[in-house]
């Protein structure tokens, strides 16, 4: 009888609440309004011949180099960051191995460390979601392979500083270092300038927040020229398709469009927390495009909230499910006017003085 790798067959699945969502997205982190206008126009002239012929990666991967100012050899797209977390496991990870994670944090680092057979090893945040350092490198081994962080984190959108991530990449030159910047556009600080200090750090980068391009699939993995030959030998030749190929170089063109959506999400982020604060209600500082507030102290009041929300045509993300987050939901900051939309529809004034619970 056929039988999948244990590995494999013990791995947790992932299955984001993607069916039946209607109404204002506040729930996945994309862009809540739409890609660059540039964009749409690249769409709208290809053609069939564009569609018939194997898409060629290389060409814009050599722009895509030229805009992160680093070699062009030192770049992979990928089919969204999700891909390049998947190389970046199948490379370095063999049965028993470990990969250290920051929970909570993006599930996909625990599900490719535990499809290639690798073990998870998992280090809680301190109380507040600040990064902890000191109890990471305690983790390390000598078993240490991966190391994956989320900066800004997601779901609670707390950052680690520049040096004390290149101190865990000295600490541990054994283990592929992953610096998951999928929000950077919304921090303004990267590695990437100093990533050459360590051999062994990575960066990936997603157009699927900023740039509005969720649909289309399309990262790109930054790292040490060598381990991205390795890399790139075990990624598939044809992993972009050809649409997202001929929009990208649009996109990074387009950066006005990118400044313009950044700008309106900072501050709708400042407005969401300082609303949040007047109000009493606990939230988490963030850097990304979203906030984590508490809507209750349980996952029976995150499921409340989230289902009056969508009752009121805004989706938010429940994330009760993560560790230290019980009680809790994640809203995506978007435009200006679906700020305001959620504000009005929050209805904070009633937040407050019910235990963070929003009631009606």
């Amino acid at each position: 009888m056929l039988k999948a790798r244990e590995a494999v067959l013990s791995t947790p699945s992932y299955h984001p609440p993607l069916s039946g969502r209607v109404g204002l997205r506040l729930d996945f982190n994309e862009n809540t309004d739409s890609c660059s206008p540039r964009v749409l126009r690249r769409l709208q002239r290809l053609g069939s011949q564009d569609l018939a012929k194997y898409p060629e990666r290389e060409p814009v991967e050599e722009i895509t180099a030229a805009f992160l100012k680093v070699k062009r050899n030192e770049v992979l797209l990928t089919n969204g960051v999700d891909e390049a977390i998947h190389l970046l496991c199948q490379t370095y990870l063999d049965r028993g191995d470990e990969a250290i994670i920051v929970v909570p944090t993006y599930s996909m680092y625990a599900i490719y460390t535990k499809a290639a057979g690798g073990e998870v090893i998992r280090v809680r945040a301190a109380e507040d979601f600040s990064f902890p350092l000191t109890a990471v490198m305690k983790a390390v081994t000598s078993r240490t392979r991966l190391i994956a962080l989320a900066n800004p984190n997601n779901p609670t959108g707390s950052v680690v500083s520049n040096d004390e991530m290149l101190a865990l990449a000295h600490a541990a030159p054994q283990a592929a270092l992953l610096v998951d910047e999928a929000y950077f556009e919304f921090y303004g600080t990267t590695i990437l300038e100093r990533r050459r200090e360590a051999a062994n750090v990575f960066v990936a980068r997603t157009f699927s927040k900023a740039y509005g391009m969720a649909g289309l699939r399309l990262g790109v993995l930054i790292g040490d020229e060598e381990q991205m030959r390795v890399l790139r030998g075990v990624s598939s030749p044809y992993n972009v398709n050809a649409l997202a190929l001929a929009c990208l170089p649009e996109a990074l063109a387009d950066q006005s469009y990118v400044a313009e959506y950044v700008a309106e999400v900072l501050e709708g982020r400042q407005r969401l927390e300082h609303a949040l604060k007047e109000r009493g209600v606990q939230f988490w500082p963030s850097r990304g495009n979203f906030v984590l507030m508490r809507a209750g102290h349980s996952k029976t009041d995150a499921a409340l909230f989230s289902e009056q929300m969508r009752d009121e045509g805004i989706l938010v993300r429940d994330r009760s499910a993560d560790e230290g987050c019980e009680g809790c939901v994640r809203i995506t900051i978007g435009r200006r006017e679906h700020v305001t939309r959620l504000l009005q529809t929050l209805a904070l004034d009633q937040l407050a003085g019910t235990q963070g619970a929003w009631r009606r």
